[in-house]
């Protein structure tokens, strides 16, 4: 039965012939042009225009003429009028940001947001994303479906407006006047136009009114499509009857417009859908992906905790210094928009939403959005937000610890958002972007409100409401990094002094070498009297001498400024002049080598893991590199005839004992060797044999694994873990009964 029409209702094709048109809920079978198209890079065909363009005639005058008249020829014929979508297709950057992946992504971007926006608005639970096997992608939310009725004024169904006009859509007011939406994301009303126009062909299919309508488009030009044929018409083709609604686009783009390796991004797609349903609490997206090689199961989200279950979901799971910190309120503002021709004032009420942790760790990731977009650029919602974190942090927070009232240090926006997971939402009519593309927010009057907002939110967790560990934790980390801060920039002032002073900024008690480079070396030896034949007994164009004097700082255990301040460390630091830590340059090194010469006995050993654990916590890359090397003197020495023998270890004594008595009449008890209890008392000979003289000496690499392996025996014999230390001791104990140790 053909229902009548109404009045503002569109024109339909005979029913009869729609009753066999394909419908919304099944699979549409790829155009002709899309099945004998040549496959892109990016695994989507490449279609070529219906129409190539045209190109301009020549001058009968030759084509001197025509390069003379290119060139100086400017009257009114020369002013162009870009009509519609022609706008889009000239310059698409300014609407999607280029030609590139990122650009070609945005039209999909389009399509999601506007479900995004039903969701919002309450009106649509469900999205479904399909990147289709012949290049097209799909979009299809169950809302209120875009209305099939004609706009007052207007003898074309709302649908073609839509997506054939720019500047068309429901989200113009703000929710007042006839808007459809209080607080969206579509704003300019060209998102659905930009696609129809950056694309060769679409399909677009409403649930609404009881039916399902349907409108081509074909080189921007409506019409209906049967088979491989196109008829142009203004008229909605209505389709079976339905109970549902929806709105569902499927668009194959110009791939005559974007760069050849431009490709549709399942991945990305994946984490913006993500986003979405943790903004649209309750909001499930599937996203399909249909093209040849994807495989995989369709991607499948819902999320019920809202920025809460995103900050979660963004830490990781790593370790917490607090607990998720909730942040809500709001505030109203004034502002002039045109309302009928005449700029009018109306208020504006903007809602602030943030839930915020703070975990182990160095680096933030603070995300924003305004209404349900994105704004990776931030804009003036983050600036607010940024500044009453950092405020409420120094005057709240940081108020009582006495470290920081002495040296008059205050926390900066590095050091208060350092291992911060942030998420921010504000919810605002008709806010002002800076650009088509929505990445920066503009309102001015959202700083404010978001600062007040924030900053009551936090003052009151920091003094009453969070638990008592969390904000000690919190001051702590944040107490260390301005400490840590304020000893990098004494280090930094006192690496621009030992420049400009040239060799006077080394250390004193660096006896430095001639030439320096990658030939050269630094050799670290352990104490004063070992220092005298070291110096004697090197090869003073190349190898620099620094001598150990008191005790090295444990860097397993010490921050970075009780680092910086140990003497001992920052004469080597000086001594290598490349930086420390994250400024560290291995090119920038004066040594191509380290060699650590210390005593052959345990003291000697300690002193060898507090020298690679400081080298492994602030100039690793030396390790990696492999330019640290550990110097291997003897334990024993003896001369037997002309030849001199030397033993590591008691064991090693004993064995070449045992070898050299065998050749001998008078057996080995007639071998007499020599203990050195250290490098000091050594002679210049000596020392330099076994220990300078590259000819003679032994040494070892070191490298990153080993380095570790220091520091982890570092932390277990000197830590403040008595257990674990009582437990080491235990097992490489053979000698103590363990539960006799009192540790």
């Amino acid at each position: 039965m053909t229902m009548p029409a109404r009045p503002d209702a569109p024109r339909l094709f005979d029913p009869a012939s729609a009753a066999s048109a394909e419908t919304a809920d099944e699979p549409e079978a790829a155009p002709p042009e899309a099945r004998e198209a040549k496959p892109r890079g990016n695994g989507s065909p490449a279609t070529a225009s219906d129409s190539p363009r045209p190109s301009r005639p020549a001058s009968s005058a030759g084509p001197e003429a025509d390069s003379e008249r290119d060139a100086g020829h400017y009257e009114a014929d020369s002013i162009q009028t870009l009509e519609g979508l022609e706008a889009v297709r000239k310059r698409p950057g300014m609407y999607i940001g280029g030609t590139g992946s990122d650009g070609l992504m945005h039209l999909v971007w389009e399509l999601i947001d506007n479900g995004v926006d039903e969701a919002a608005a309450g009106a649509a639970r469900r999205i479904d994303v399909t990147f289709g096997g012949d290049g097209s992608v799909t979009v299809r939310d169950d809302g209120r479906g875009i209305p099939v009725g004609n706009p007052p004024g207007r003898d074309v169904s709302a649908v073609e407006v839509v997506f054939s006009e720019l500047h068309a859509g429901g989200k113009f007011g703000g929710g007042t006047n006839g808007s459809a939406y209080g607080a969206s994301g579509g704003l300019h009303g060209v998102g659905a136009s930009v696609v129809n126009a950056l694309s060769q062909r679409m399909r677009v299919e409403v649930g609404r009114d009881g039916h399902i309508w349907r409108l081509d488009f074909d080189q921007r030009r409506a019409g209906r499509r049967d088979g491989d044929g196109f008829t142009p018409t203004h008229d909605l083709q209505r389709l079976k009857l339905t109970r549902r609604t929806f709105t569902q686009v499927r668009f194959w783009p110009d791939w005559e417009l974007f760069d050849e390796e431009a490709s549709f991004d399942h991945a990305a797609t994946c984490e913006r859908v993500r986003l979405m349903c943790h903004l649209v609490p309750g909001l499930r997206v599937t996203v399909t992906d249909r093209r040849r090689g994807a495989g995989g199961e369709p991607f499948d989200f819902r999320s019920e905790k809202g920025l809460g279950g995103l900050v979660a979901e963004l830490a990781g799971g790593g370790g917490a210094v607090t607990r998720i910190i909730d942040v809500s309120g709001g505030g109203r503002f004034e502002e002039k928009v045109p309302v009928d021709g005449r700029l009018t004032t109306v208020e504006r009420e903007c809602s602030v939403s943030a839930a915020l942790q703070w975990v182990d760790g160095y680096s933030p990731n603070v995300t924003s959005f305004v209404n349900t977009i994105p704004t990776p650029a931030g804009g003036t919602h983050l600036a607010g937000f940024e500044r009453a974190l950092t405020r409420a942090v120094n005057d709240v927070l940081l108020d009582g610890s006495k470290k920081l009232a002495r040296s008059g240090e205050r926390a900066g926006r590095e050091e208060v958002q350092e291992g911060l997971v942030a998420a921010l939402q504000v919810v605002v009519p008709e806010p002002q972007f800076r650009g088509q593309t929505k990445q920066e927010l503009g309102t001015p009057a959202v700083q404010s409100i978001v600062y007040d907002a924030v900053k009551s939110a936090l003052t009151a967790w920091f003094t009453s409401e969070g638990p008592r560990s969390n904000v000690t934790a919190l001051r702590a980390k944040i107490s260390d990094a301005v400490e840590a801060k304020a000893a990098s920039r004494q280090l930094q002032a006192d690496r621009r002094k030992a420049s400009s002073l040239g060799s006077a900024g080394l250390p004193d008690k660096l006896a430095d070498c001639r030439v320096h480079g990658p030939d050269s070396e630094l050799v670290i030896v352990e104490g004063e009297s070992a220092a005298g034949p070291a110096k004697a007994g090197r090869n003073a164009h190349n190898v620099a001498i620094l001598p150990l004097r008191g005790k090295l700082v444990n860097a397993a255990k010490a921050s970075l400024r009780q680092v910086l301040e140990n003497a001992e460390a920052q004469a080597l630091f000086r001594s290598v002049g490349a930086g420390v830590g994250a400024d560290f340059d291995s090119g920038a090194a004066r040594y191509g080598r380290i060699v650590i010469l210390c005593d052959a006995d345990v003291d000697g050993s300690h002193i060898r893991c507090l020298l690679l654990t400081l080298i492994h916590a602030y100039m690793r890359p030396l390790l990696a590199e492999g330019r640290v090397y550990a110097a291997q003197p003897p334990l024993f020495t003896t001369r037997v005839g002309k030849e001199t023998y030397r033993a590591f270890s008691d064991a090693e004594r004993d064995a070449i004992g045992a070898r050299l008595g065998k050749r001998r009449p008078d057996g080995a008890s007639s071998i007499r060797w020599q203990r050195f209890k250290g490098l000091g008392e050594m002679n210049t000979d000596e020392l330099a044999h076994c220990a300078l003289d590259p000819a003679t000496r032994t040494l070892r690499r070191i490298t990153v694994a080993d380095a570790a392996e220091a520091r982890k025996l570092l932390e277990v014999l000197m830590g403040s873990d008595v257990a674990q230390r009582r437990d080491y001791i235990g097992r490489h104990s053979s000698l103590v009964d363990p539960a006799t140790l009192d540790i």
